[in-house]
């Protein structure tokens, strides 16, 4: 039986490998939650930064929140970051074959958001982990392309243009020893998104939320608003005051857009099931 780490309890659908329980964090269980939200970090993030999102949504009563622990970080940082997006979706994609239970809800943060993407395009094609939805956070649609090369810059310009983003990690990019600890998951991070290049096709069938920041330097309103076009489901789009990480700043209201959106989700489920 495979064990959730956080809890100590073994994951609900029994299917998943004893080492994909790597992968997932449950900070709040919640006995009779409808729906499950999956949580994916940015780069350089880890499973914890969602934890005041995970607790807000437990708080309903109706949604659990699940958090993605990525290779080389934190409790994994003994374990090879990963320099391939289809890589992390992979591992993610089978993480959570002990979870379908319940619905899932796969809701991503900038990287996170290219993941979710892929990681419900792979559901979709096998039919294992179908997702309820998808909501894409912080991050551009995949149809709209930038050139990104930071992951090949020597590392004070590399470190420069992480703490532009003003994300939780800028705070600790003044202890030499914590920079030489995470520097390499970073780097892997910024080299999977960076040379990411989403296929076409096929479309998603589940619906797409998104959510924003008014002055993200990474994404414009209009680039984060694309994602209508890569999905013959629903589409919902939010903008919120603040930059890449807009939701530091907006916690309360984040989750409860969340929980709007994996209401409006499941009432299209049902509306397409009847």
């Amino acid at each position: 039986m495979s064990t959730d780490r956080s809890t100590g309890t073994g994951a609900p659908g029994g299917a998943a490998d004893a080492g994909d329980t790597l992968w997932v964090r449950r900070f709040h269980p919640v006995a009779d939650a409808r729906v499950r939200v999956v949580f994916l970090p940015h780069a350089g993030g880890s499973a914890s930064f969602f934890f005041p999102f995970s607790a807000a949504l437990a708080a309903t009563g109706r949604v659990e929140a699940l958090s993605v622990q990525y290779p080389g970080r934190q409790d994994r940082r003994d374990e090879a970051p990963l320099r391939s997006l289809a890589e992390l979706a992979d591992g993610v994609h089978r993480a959570l074959r002990g979870w379908t239970d319940r619905p899932l809800v796969l809701m991503g943060h900038s990287m996170g958001a290219v993941i979710a993407y892929e990681v419900a395009r792979l559901g979709e094609r096998e039919g294992n982990g179908v997702p309820l939805g998808v909501i894409a956070s912080g991050r551009r649609a995949p149809s709209v392309h930038r050139v990104e090369d930071a992951h090949r810059l020597g590392d004070k310009e590399f470190l420069a243009e992480v703490r532009s983003l003003s994300g939780t990690a800028s705070a600790l990019l003044d202890d030499e020893e914590i920079v030489r600890m995470i520097l390499p998951g970073l780097r892997a991070d910024y080299q999977a998104v960076e040379t990411h290049e989403p296929a076409p096709e096929p479309l998603l069938r589940c619906p797409v939320g998104v959510v924003t920041g008014d002055a993200d330097p990474r994404v414009t309103p209009e680039e984060a608003q694309a994602w209508r076009r890569h999905t013959t489901g629903g589409f919902r789009f939010r903008v919120f005051p603040g930059g890449h990480f807009y939701l530091n700043d907006h916690q309360a209201s984040v989750a409860d857009t969340i929980d709007e959106y994996v209401a409006a989700f499941a009432k299209e489920a049902a509306a397409d099931a009847g």
